[in-house]
């Protein structure tokens, strides 16, 4: 992603809106006895088309933004969603994701880890969390939400992102050239 006040424009209004959505109206309905969470996804979609220091970078902004709005103890979402961010980034630095159905598996991946970790370090710096066996359905219905979710959010994250970054998504889908006939081996260039 280019470093320019227009990407770090763009990537704030992505947060406040998803953040805002998720506020207002999608974090009090349940949809199949869980919650749809924005936030794993925007971040995950950041840090695919952008890498793992912007992904990192979104995750920890989107997190403490979420941790103040909501007034949850500060800094447990932004801990989990900067882990998030950087790993869905280096996902993307070290693998091809070239497919177009790649949002899915990475956007159920993301929400998955959000939901584990977030439980974890919300039980640890919680003194009074009580645990049940119903917390592990919420979070597969979590996940599967997250995964159907995955295609319109990775989809608008590309559109509005699309401008300020390296290399446009699209051109990674491409077919690339067919390989040269370069003749037999260690001859190349002669002509033989």
């Amino acid at each position: 992603m280019k470093r320019t006040p227009d990407a770090y424009l763009r990537c704030a209004l992505i947060a406040v809106a998803a953040v805002l959505l998720q506020i207002s109206g999608l974090g009090s309905g349940r949809v199949l006895g869980a919650y749809v969470d924005l936030a794993p996804l925007i971040v995950a979609a950041v840090a695919i088309y952008a890498g793992a220091v912007p992904g990192a970078a979104m995750g920890f902004g989107t997190g403490l933004l979420l941790d103040l709005l909501v007034g949850q103890t500060l800094g447990a979402s932004s801990l989990v969603l900067t882990a998030v961010g950087y790993g869905v980034g280096r996902y993307r630095e070290v693998r091809d994701p070239a497919h177009g159905l790649m949002p899915i598996p990475v956007g159920a991946a993301a929400t998955l880890a959000w939901v584990v970790a977030f439980a974890a370090v919300s039980f640890m710096l919680d003194i009074g969390a009580t645990v049940s066996w119903l917390v592990l359905r919420e979070m597969v219905a979590t996940t599967l939400i997250g995964a159907l979710l995955a295609l319109p959010v990775f989809a608008i994250v590309r559109r509005v992102l699309r401008p300020v970054l390296l290399v446009d998504p699209v051109d990674l889908r491409r077919r690339r050239r067919a390989p040269r006939d370069a003749g037999p081996i260690g001859l190349r260039g002669l002509e033989v």
